[in-house]
């Protein structure tokens, strides 16, 4: 299943905001894995992570849709519906954060004990 076609909800040449949360990079957080936002390349945390960014981003924006950018994965999920897309559009590169940037991470930000703050 593919998310619908949406001009307002995918533009597949908006770059990614980084390679980390941006957020969290700002205040010098950690993250658990990262979505990236669809519509305008927002890099946000999961809703694992303490933070929960990507979905922050989602209410502040409306911007329903994000891809994963954790290497190797490119589902979508949609905030709107709550549905998982197993594949979808490409979108421009880098299409995950570098490969040696740790999960969690960033690497030296990550408390010892990061396993016990997941939900």
């Amino acid at each position: 299943m593919t998310p619908p076609d949406s001009p307002d909800g995918i533009d597949p040449t908006a770059a990614p905001s980084g390679t980390g949360c941006l957020e969290c990079e700002e205040a010098g957080g950690w993250w658990f894995h990262l979505r990236r936002c669809a519509q305008c390349g927002h890099i946000g945390c999961c809703d694992s992570s303490p933070a929960k960014h990507a979905t922050a981003h989602y209410r502040a924006t409306g911007h329903p849709l994000v891809q994963s950018f954790e290497p190797g994965e490119n589902w979508y999920w949609d905030y709107a519906t709550d549905e998982l897309y197993e594949e979808g559009p490409a979108l421009a590169p880098p299409v995950s954060h570098p490969a040696d940037q740790p999960a969690p991470g960033p690497a030296g930000r990550v408390p010892a004990d990061w396993a016990k703050t997941l939900r």
